[in-house]
């Protein structure tokens, strides 16, 4: 069985992360960790109390962190301190957060994306072939939408969708990007051109997407050795 922690377990993302990790006999939740100060520290949530302190990583074997870039910077202390495997999806990070995830996979098994379901996966692989055999006369663009309380714009999925296409262009992909209501996440990626269009788009529905992606990865991770791996080496296999 699975020893997971659980960053942000009072958020949308990781509570969902934490219902479904409860119902699944490979994990048991041995830390669900929040920042200080909020209400619901020391509470009981399940079977354990929600914490304030990093420090029970050394508790656990797997560390999922879905939270803010500032939260994740600290927490990547602790993953490196205790030699925890790490799933991050946290996204909105900056050149020098993403700089230590990359020092810290020196030193454990890290899997890092912008976006853990496996559609989107599919899709970041699937898409230089796509734009090759369409050739240079189609221009394209992004757009993607999410909700209101999304503080990173673009998201990471269509910076990361922006820089497959960019590599395989050669040139700069325009990336639109929408904040309304409770869209859990859209993108779709528009290419014109020769009197005609295609667009490729993906919907989330829920955000169970992603935590159960969040999850298999957690799962996948689980006695890799150190480095830094993507959704694409998750779902190699699949």
């Amino acid at each position: 069985m699975i020893k997971l922690g659980i960053a942000g377990v009072c958020g949308k993302m990781g509570r969902r992360i934490f219902e479904l990790a409860s119902h699944d006999k490979d994990f048991e939740v041995a830390l669900a960790l929040e920042r200080k100060g909020i209400p619901q520290i020391g509470k009981e949530l399940g079977k354990i109390k929600i914490s304030s302190s990093p420090d029970g990583v050394f508790l656990i074997d797997v560390f999922v962190d879905f939270t803010t870039p500032e939260a994740s910077e600290v927490n990547l202390d602790y993953v490196a301190r205790y030699k925890k495997a790490l799933v991050l999806g946290t996204t909105g990070l900056t050149d020098a957060q993403l700089k230590k995830v990359q020092d810290i996979a020196a030193i454990v098994p890290v899997v890092f994306s912008p976006n853990m379901s496996i559609g989107v996966n599919v899709l970041f692989t699937m898409l230089p072939e796509i734009v090759k055999r369409l050739g240079p006369d189609y221009n394209i663009e992004i757009v993607e939408a999410h909700h209101k309380a999304k503080k990173d714009a673009p998201s990471g999925t269509a910076k990361k969708f922006g820089q497959i296409l960019a590599d395989v262009t050669k040139r700069e992909i325009p990336i639109h990007a929408v904040r309304l209501g409770d869209i859990v996440g859209d993108h779709t990626i528009i290419f014109c051109g020769n009197s005609e269009r295609i667009e490729i788009k993906h919907q989330a529905h829920s955000r169970d997407l992603f935590a159960l992606g969040a999850l298999k990865a957690a799962k996948w991770v689980m006695g890799k050795p150190q480095g830094l791996y993507s959704m694409q080496d998750v779902l190699k296999n699949v």
